[in-house]
């Protein structure tokens, strides 16, 4: 958006999507990874260039708890993670089998696996939320003797809530049932231990709560068997053969890889390690809970989320369209919010009969200031529309 003389101060309140502003030291990695050579395995460079892709995969084991950093996979996104996950696992699969997934779920889960049943690779069962949450109990409810595989999100971009993933966890490793966990509203915001849930794989992206830019995320592979890759290309490692390497992580990777996306992965983990994981979890929730108890004041505005695990505050303003209500915030307040239904239409038929809602959400770069301005500004809108 464009800055006008005498136009308010930009409020980002966007972070669930892309966290911006990056702190300067993301900004400052990625300059510097694009002023040398990057470390490529076999090439001339290897000497006197920075080996990203193996720093932040050790940083990436350190703040997730992992035991096996080469067992850290790099793709362009969350979105692509889920894909190669999903794709990979029912490839080795071959025969059609029954899967679960919930209704919190965002489209990167549920469009790969509307699409495998329809090509009739597997049947699917949907497990319905009771008051944000899906436990084991629900889905053991959707269990059939076919069960192989179980997606579902960590955290839900609409309702900020946070599931209780280890049980699921322990119950699908006693059971032989896969489990991916999307990670993408998670890592980075809260404290994540890989050592201790059981996950067959954790997905992440790196433009969010780990404050690098858009274009890198990955997932995390328990058991690399479990999973047939579905791309093959150059890796710098046994070009000799036609076969794609089958050592870790190269199975999983193939092309040149991201490297200025993979330095700011880097930076963004050494800046949340720097200030410190409770504090940043800390301050999202404390931010959130002080937005939500200033907007509550006014009968007019709908609350989804009152009372959200994740920094994120869903609502809507009674006789005004949602697309309407944020256009008017950012146009009228320079306040940057999301409207629609957030890629989670399942999670909207149920809470606002498909129309989508307001979503704010925080980081710990906000400032309770820029809070309390956006939730009058919100107010203003409300009563305006209520008049």
């Amino acid at each position: 958006m464009d800055a006008h003389p005498g136009d308010p101060p930009l409020i980002y309140l966007n972070n669930a999507a892309t966290t911006w502003p990056k702190p300067q030291g993301v900004l400052d990695a990625v300059t510097r990874s694009l002023q040398t050579p990057f470390f490529e395995h076999g090439r001339s460079t290897a000497g006197s260039a920075m080996d990203y892709p193996s720093e932040t995969r050790a940083a990436l084991a350190g703040l997730f708890h992992a035991e096996q950093p080469d067992h850290f996979i790099f793709t362009r996104s969350a979105t692509e993670s889920l894909n190669l996950l999903i794709h990979g696992f029912v490839k080795k699969q071959g025969a059609p089998f029954h899967a679960i997934t919930t209704e919190l779920e965002h489209n990167s889960v549920l469009r790969p696996l509307h699409t495998l049943t329809g090509e009739g690779r597997l049947s699917l069962s949907m497990v319905p939320f009771q008051e944000s949450y899906v436990t084991l109990q629900d889905i053991k409810k959707a269990l059939q003797p076919e069960t192989r595989l179980v997606v579902m999100t960590h955290g839900s971009n609409v309702l900020g809530s946070l599931q209780n993933i280890r049980p699921v966890a322990e119950y699908c490793a006693e059971n032989n049932i896969f489990l991916i966990v999307d990670g993408a509203q998670t890592a980075g915001q809260v404290p994540i231990n890989l050592e201790a849930v059981p996950l067959g794989a954790f997905v992440f992206t790196g433009h969010k709560a780990l404050f690098g830019i858009p274009g890198i995320g990955g997932f995390y592979l328990d058991d690399p068997d479990a999973i047939v890759p579905v791309q093959q290309g150059g890796t710098g490692t046994d070009s000799r053969s036609l076969a794609h390497p089958q050592e870790m992580p190269q199975k999983f990777e193939a092309g040149t890889p991201n490297y200025p996306g993979i330095a700011s992965l880097l930076a963004g983990i050494r800046f949340i390690e720097h200030e410190g994981q409770d504090r940043v979890t800390r301050k999202g929730r404390d931010l959130a809970a002080l937005f939500i108890s200033e907007i509550t004041r006014d009968k007019n505005i709908i609350l989804y989320t009152p009372a959200p695990d994740l920094p994120v505050v869903s609502f809507n303003i009674q006789g005004l369209d949602n697309d309407e209500a944020g256009y008017i915030l950012a146009k009228a307040y320079n306040i940057i919010t999301r409207t629609g239904l957030h890629c989670a239409p399942l999670v909207h038929d149920r809470i606002d009969s498909g129309k989508g809602c307001i979503r704010v959400s925080f980081s710990c770069l906000n400032t309770p200031e820029e809070c309390r301005s956006a939730a009058m500004a919100v107010r203003e809108v409300a009563e305006g529309a209520d008049r």
